[in-house]
């Protein structure tokens, strides 16, 4: 067990000295993103989802093409008759194409709505692609953070030991007590568990990085200034209310559900539809002695007018559940404004605190070495005791965690800034990987093309091939 966990100390300072490695294998934060962005799971999975809707275009869009269908049959018959040799096989084959001629418009609505429900389900991607890439600037200055925090802990060590040693020099010469030593080693011993606790949290954040961008971190950079955001919050909740998939998505299934009105309403509306079928059929000839096959050919053309008179009550139920289901949207709509707004001024507050924080720090650091070297002076003159040090060292290393904290969070406040306004995607922030075309399937699609026979069908290969599912 302690050979194990020794080794597993060593690797994380090995993890902690990456930062301050040469830069030939460094990572920036544009790096991190675009990694999570190429191997997320769950953006594949979100544009598998995509893939399936677009389908939807596809199958709404066949109702308005004609359908051919076959069918062939084979039956034996013992008739009870008097006639000799009445049983026999018979043989059927049909051909029938029917073709929808009008519905008031109905089929055409409902490729309008699975349309929408497309565009709705690609806004959702969108907020996926968002989530995904705020993970990674979490995880990437989670990893400096927990690296930094490790350093610092390490040093604290470092100076504490020499504090130690210190205090029992003065102690075997009588400049001070039992009690001064004792407090050095309380510190020291208090030193190292917050080391050990850091070294821990580097390697839990390690592997949050891990679980984000599919590899552990090497050289970390320091992130590059932040993106520009808003100059007002005001500004930002108008962007949001413009760009976020969020609303934008809740626009789309409002759209849809005024369609899905409209259609329940043509419901109640009759179809005529036009039909054709060419049937044979080969069967024993009536009163035949001798076993006499008979060919016979059919073929009839028609139009069916078709409607509902009554349906217990079923299509109104259905007229009024898509009323209250647009209504349902619409307030969805006006609660996801609302939520914008809110988290566009959540983001904002919270970066206002992050920078405020960072600053007072800074201040805080300052007049901490200055405490710290005015004790070490007046403890050498002898007006100052052990403690009084030791309580000064440990005011600086709060100080200085505290800046950590307060510059990871100022880093973070930006990206949440961003991805409340609806503007964390890697097109917007130049990531420089290949994004994914969701317009690509959707147009080798939206024609219900037939695989491997028809143009748009060897168009569609192409592109499952370019998405690796061929």
């Amino acid at each position: 067990m302690r050979i194990g966990f020794k080794s597993k100390l060593m690797g994380m300072a090995a993890a902690c000295a990456l930062v301050t490695a040469p830069t030939a294998f460094a990572e920036s934060l544009s790096d991190a993103m675009a990694s999570a962005y190429k191997n997320s799971g769950l953006l594949e999975q979100n544009r598998a989802t995509l893939r399936a809707a677009d389908e939807d275009v596809a199958i709404a869009r066949s109702a308005l093409r004609p359908t051919l269908t076959y069918a062939l049959s084979q039956s034996f018959a013992d008739r009870d008759t008097t006639a000799p040799n009445s049983a026999g096989w018979s043989t059927s084959a049909s051909l029938t194409a029917n073709i929808l001629i009008f519905d008031f418009g109905r089929s055409k609505k409902a490729i309008e709505l699975q349309k929408q429900l497309v565009l709705a389900t690609h806004d959702s991607l969108v907020g996926v692609e968002q989530q995904v890439l705020l993970r990674a600037v979490q995880a990437y200055l989670n990893v400096r953070s927990a690296v930094e925090n490790a350093q610092l802990q390490s040093n604290s060590v470092r100076v504490l030991t020499q504090e130690l040693r210190a205090a029992n020099d003065r102690f075997e010469v009588g400049e001070v007590t039992q009690t001064d030593v004792a407090l050095a080693r309380a510190r020291l011993a208090a030193a190292r568990a917050n080391e050990a606790s850091a070294r821990g949290n580097l390697e839990i954040a390690r592997e949050e990085y891990k679980a984000v961008t599919g590899g552990y971190p090497h050289t970390l950079t320091a992130p590059p200034a932040p993106p520009m955001t808003a100059k007002t919050v005001e500004a930002a909740q108008a962007i949001a209310r413009d760009r976020h998939p969020e609303i934008l998505a809740a626009q789309h299934n409002v759209t849809a559900a005024d369609l899905g009105v409209a259609i329940s309403k043509d419901g109640m509306k009759p179809s005529i539809s036009g039909q054709a079928q060419s049937s044979w059929g080969r069967r024993p000839a009536s009163g035949s002695t001798n076993q006499i096959m008979v060919d016979g050919f059919e073929h009839s053309v028609g139009v069916t007018l078709q409607g509902t008179i009554y349906a217990g009550g079923r299509l109104s139920a259905e007229y009024r559940k898509a009323i209250a289901q647009s209504e349902a949207a619409r307030a969805g709509l006006h609660q996801t404004r609302i939520a914008v707004d809110q988290g566009v001024a959540n983001a904002w507050a919270q970066l206002a605190i992050a920078s405020a924080s960072l600053q007072a720090t800074d201040r805080q650091i300052r007049a901490s070495r200055v405490a710290l070297r005015g004790a070490r002076e007046e403890a050498s003159l002898g007006s100052r005791t052990t403690l009084d040090v030791l309580n000064a060292e440990q005011e600086l290393l709060n100080a200085e965690a505290a800046r950590i904290t307060a510059q990871s969070n100022q880093y973070l406040a930006v990206y949440s800034l961003l991805s409340a306004m609806g503007l964390l995607t890697a097109e917007h922030l130049n990531l420089g990987v290949v994004t994914y075309d969701p317009e690509a399937y959707y147009n080798a699609v939206q024609s219900a093309p037939i695989r491997q026979v028809s143009p748009q069908g060897e168009r569609l290969d192409l592109v499952l091939e370019a998405l690796g599912k061929k």
